[in-house]
């Protein structure tokens, strides 16, 4: 199995992971890593013994990060550097998590869960408004069953 470490700024990981609690369940390889101001001194190693310990265990990791070039970010990329299969996603968001840990199991490698990230992260993300969806649902009635 895969497994995932969530990271990024401030309560990000702790909220993220309480949705996907919410939604999915309890999930096995999933841990988070928050940055908190109060514990910025230790936080690389924090990751840095989060990512060691899930990749002893697991045939790869995939690190999943808040925002490009912030410190979870830079700490997760100079970690992947030293430990072998890891990989970094950014941007992260629920929809993205949700259906990675729900398909992980089919996944063929770490590098093709990581593209599935990036490709599942921008289809999650659109823009809706009560016009599409009223033509949304017309279409459907006519569709019927």
């Amino acid at each position: 199995m895969i497994g995932f470490i969530l990271t990024g700024h401030g309560q990000f990981s702790t909220g993220l992971k309480s949705a996907i609690d919410m939604v999915a369940g309890d999930q096995p390889a999933f841990q988070i890593v928050p940055f908190e101001g109060s514990a910025a001194a230790t936080y690389g190693d924090d990751l840095r013994a989060a990512i060691t310990a899930m990749r002893e265990e697991c045939e790869g990791v995939l690190v999943f990060v808040d925002l490009l070039g912030g410190t979870p970010f830079n700490q997760a990329m100079m970690i992947s550097a030293d430990v072998s299969d890891v990989e970094v996603v950014t941007g992260t968001n629920l929809p993205m998590l949700i259906e990675l840990l729900l398909t992980r199991s089919g996944a063929s490698s770490l590098t093709a869960l990581a593209e599935q990230a990036v490709a599942v992260g921008k289809t999650g993300i659109t823009r809706q408004s009560i016009a599409t969806l009223a033509a949304a649902a017309a279409d459907d009635d006519e569709d019927g069953i």
